[in-house]
């Protein structure tokens, strides 16, 4: 099973698409910084892009609408 769940993050997030490009841009800021916004022992994916995914979950990646 993976996670976290994309019936979870389709109800924070309206549009798949918008979803994989702000999970995107998130992961390679992560990768080319090495910033995390929680401890790393805390995530439950080993990559950026789970990572990512993980942080749009817990509410700490913004998503602007427009």
């Amino acid at each position: 099973m993976l996670y976290p769940s994309i019936d979870k993050l389709l109800n924070l997030v309206d549009s798949k698409y918008k979803l994989v490009h702000v999970a995107s841009i998130r992961s390679k800021k992560m990768h080319d910084s090495k910033h995390y916004q929680m401890a790393e022992k805390d995530y439950v994916n080993k990559k950026e892009l789970g990572r990512a995914l993980e942080e749009v979950e817990k509410g700490l990646v913004k998503i602007n609408e427009k």
